[in-house]
Parts: C-alpha cells; structure tokens; sequence
C-alpha cells in the first residue's frame, strides 16, 4: 500500500514540471515578441526625442521674441539673457532647457538680415548628421509648417 502511495506521489510531481523543450518554445516566442516590439518601437522613441526638441525650440523662440519686444527689438546676445532680469526686470524662461540627449541648445544672434537662430545638433550634439544626428533649427521648423 505504501509503495502505492509513493508511486503515484512521484508521478504527479514528475507531471508538474516543464520539458526542457517547452521552456525552449516559450524563450524563443518571447525572443520574437521582444524582436517585433524593439524594431517597431525604437523608431517611435526617436520622434518622440526629435517632437521633444521641436518644442523646446519653439519655446526659447517665444522667449527670444519676447526679449526682442520687451527691449525695443534688441535680441539677446546669449541664452543665459533669458534667465536674468533684464534692465525691464523680467526674465523670459524660468531655466534653460537641455535637449533630449543632454546638450545645451545652441543660440547665433541675428547678423544682417539673417534673423536668430535656436539649434539642437540632434543625438550625436554636432553639426550636421541624418536621421537622429540632424540638426533640428527655429528656421526649419517654421518651414515645415
């Protein structure tokens, strides 16, 4: 009776487990899943990083635009004019902001006729570049519109 008892005690534990070849189908659906889902959602994180400097922009834009009507259409020489009171006692932005890969934005005053530009150099934070790497401008925002 005993042995009866062992017996079917140690079928159902041997019963309980998984095979070594169900655990290699389930890893391998899931390594196809995560496959599907990093290819589909990697391109997404880029627009929503390159959305995230259009904005920025558009806000230090609104900023300079301010600075330039508050101060008789004088633009500030640097972004850090934007943070201080001015000799009007206002500042424009409460902090510069960093773009989505940690640099600063980077500011060229007017010259001649050429009005201010505000510049993410995009994920590699230098001049020039494709796809992630480009440069994302005020000037060619308002084009794009």
């Amino acid at each position: 009776m005993k042995t009866a008892l062992l017996h079917r005690r140690s079928v159902r534990s041997a019963a309980r487990g998984f095979s070594l070849a169900e655990l290699m189908v389930v890893i391998v659906i899931l390594g196809l899943l995560a496959t599907l889902v990093a290819t589909n959602v990697i391109p997404i994180l880029f627009q929503a990083s390159s959305t995230v400097a259009k904005s920025d922009i558009n806000t230090i834009s609104q900023a300079i635009d301010n600075y330039m009507i508050n101060n008789a259409g004088r633009a500030p020489d640097n972004l850090e004019m934007l943070v201080t009171l001015d000799e009007n006692g206002h500042n424009y932005i409460k902090s510069l902001p960093l773009d989505p890969w940690k640099n600063a934005y980077v500011y060229e005053p007017p010259v001649g006729t050429r009005g201010y530009r505000v510049i993410c150099y995009g994920k590699d934070g230098a001049p020039g570049g494709e796809g992630e790497d480009a440069d994302i401008d005020n000037l060619t925002i308002l084009e794009r519109k």
